[in-house]
């Protein structure tokens, strides 16, 4: 057999270089978690707006007369932005864990683990993919809620700074139950016994200085009451807890989770397995 003219010799491709961040494959990773949820928004976007509606509709209706005023705010304003927020927490953990626990049952593992994407990129696609969806829906839902309650915003930096903040918060602890999972009753679990107590506890609904002991000092060890806290302080003006405190804590909470998740990921936690 006569050798190949060195002219029709084929190179193969070389790995390309990204130069540090890729932001072309985080980009693409992050607008498939987009465009995941907003394909079925009735699911993903309506539906907990007309939860969070129907909670209001309850309060206002039926409780605003026999509540007093909360701090000299009518009860429906107080409870206002725990609904949102709640609808945050849940929306921004439902989005991550769901994605990955869904890639690990269709076997499409390999989209997001094949491409040339670091840890770093992919916890930050799934990450802010999450939060995007939490502060969406916090956004739809707090103009929804408008004409039962009127909502003006005191202090915008603790709304954008707590509500983005719960968002990434619960984005991440969706990526770590989204990989820890291995069938969607683990993730019941988690979200059944861990999520909605932390979220119903956290003083959505009430004045926590309220409680009756142990219970109000324990709630104070709640991480989601100060997310709840600071948010409210956004749109009221008064906060029951400390704002330093609680941002501190926001922010431990934000470090520690990413670097969990950065772990799973460099470890192939379940992923690779």
């Amino acid at each position: 057999m006569k050798d190949m003219p060195a002219a029709d010799t084929v190179i193969p491709p070389q790995p390309r270089n990204y130069h540090g961040f890729n932001w072309a494959g985080f980009g693409t990773l992050y607008t498939r978690e987009v465009r995941r949820f907003w394909k079925v928004g009735m699911q993903t976007l309506a539906a907990p707006v007309v939860t969070a509606l129907l909670y209001m509709m309850v309060f206002v209706v039926a409780v605003q007369g026999a509540a007093p005023p909360i701090h000299g705010t009518p009860f429906a304003v107080f409870v206002a932005p725990g609904l949102i927020m709640m609808q945050i927490l849940n929306n921004a953990f439902a989005n991550s864990s769901s994605s990955l626990l869904q890639a690990k049952f269709n076997g499409l593992v390999g989209d997001f683990m094949t491409p040339p994407l670091t840890p770093v990129e992919q916890v930050l696609a799934f990450a802010l993919g999450a939060a995007t969806r939490g502060v969406v829906v916090g956004a739809v839902t707090y103009a929804a809620i408008l004409p039962f309650a009127a909502l003006p915003i005191t202090h915008l930096w603790a709304v954008l700074y707590f509500g983005i903040s719960a968002a990434l918060i619960l984005g991440m602890l969706g990526i770590m139950a989204g990989l820890w999972a291995e069938k969607f009753d683990h993730m019941a679990v988690v979200t059944n016994f861990i999520i909605m107590p932390l979220t119903f506890l956290s003083g959505t609904f009430y004045l926590v200085d309220r409680l009756p002991e142990p219970f109000r000092t324990a709630s104070h060890y709640n991480p989601f009451f100060y997310l709840i806290d600071g948010f409210r302080y956004g749109f009221i003006g008064h906060a029951e807890g400390s704002l330093l405190a609680g941002m501190g804590m926001t922010a431990g909470l934000v470090a520690a989770f990413a670097f969990m998740c950065l772990w799973m990921f460099e470890t192939g936690y379940k992923l690779k397995t």
